[in-house]
């Protein structure tokens, strides 16, 4: 009998925060596969769980998921469980997510705390959409692409990031994005929770000041439409018409279809820009 993947969210901070679904999963199956031993022995002690564990983190995931995969081929039931909050999220938990799906692994989720929600709820921002972009890359390239890419972004932003790397993404944000808000958060659930909302500029000279400490989720303003809209009038003012046309047309855009939406981006008529294009 083929055993079951169950992907169990544990406390971010406060442990009064896991679910009676979770505790009783976490007894129940035969393995809970954790990021870090060391640390969920302290829950499974905290609520005196005895189920035997086994690591699954970054460096053996590959590995480690084709052994568990294995295992539930089995009949064994497998936990997992990441060191704080739901697995999967910016977590080695999506390999073996994917490796269950290919060997057809039945599995599901235990929905509970995950700290780019909790922190997005706590924000003073909009709620409505947002993106994360969990830790931005360390490889400079990749990093400058993905900041690129949020330039325009007009969705609330959320990511994590390590206290000895909060002053430099702070800087490279404030430089790519302007003087957005922000609201910083840590020790979320925890007794000395804090969120503190100011923007960009002011969270760098703060930090400036300010060793921080603990890992810190920032939620960012998105770009506002307006400000879109005035930057795309700017952009076709510094256009001739001609390049305006070129611009969509290079997309694969039909040509009647370029022409629709640069009168509607330059606010004239179609006879007009058919006729100034005629001219040139």
């Amino acid at each position: 009998m083929t055993g079951q993947l169950y992907i169990c969210a544990t406390p971010i901070g406060n442990l009064e925060d896991i679910t009676l679904r979770v505790l009783r999963t976490l007894k129940e199956v035969d393995l809970i596969a954790a990021e870090d031993t060391r640390n969920t022995i302290k829950l499974l002690n905290h609520f005196e769980i005895k189920t035997p564990m086994t690591s699954y983190h970054e460096y053996n995931k590959v590995d480690k998921a084709r052994y568990l995969v294995d295992q539930m081929r089995e009949g064994v039931s497998v936990a997992l469980v990441t060191d704080a909050g739901t697995p999967g999220i910016s977590d080695p938990g999506e390999e073996l997510v994917r490796q269950c799906y290919e060997a057809g692994i039945p599995l599901t989720s235990l929905p509970g705390p995950a700290a780019c929600v909790t922190a997005l709820t706590v924000s003073g921002l909009s709620t409505r959409r947002f993106c994360f972009e969990a830790f931005l890359p360390s490889d400079k390239k990749e990093r400058r692409e993905i900041l690129k890419e949020l330039e325009n972004e007009t969705r609330t932003i959320i990511l994590y990031e390590a206290p000895h790397h909060l002053l430099k993404t702070l800087e490279e944000l404030l430089e790519v994005l302007g003087d957005r808000k922000i609201s910083i958060c840590k020790e979320l659930t925890k007794t000395f929770e804090k969120v503190f909302q100011t923007t960009l500029g002011n969270a760098v000279k703060r930090f400036e000041a300010e060793v921080p400490r603990g890992e810190q989720v920032l939620i960012i303003s998105g770009k506002s439409r307006t400000e879109l809209k005035e930057e795309a009038e700017r952009a076709w003012e510094s256009m001739s018409l001609e390049e305006h046309m070129n611009y969509y047309l290079r997309q694969g855009i039909e040509k009647k279809e370029a022409m629709r939406m640069v009168a509607k981006d330059r606010g004239i008529s179609r006879r007009d820009v058919y006729q100034g294009l005629l001219e040139v």
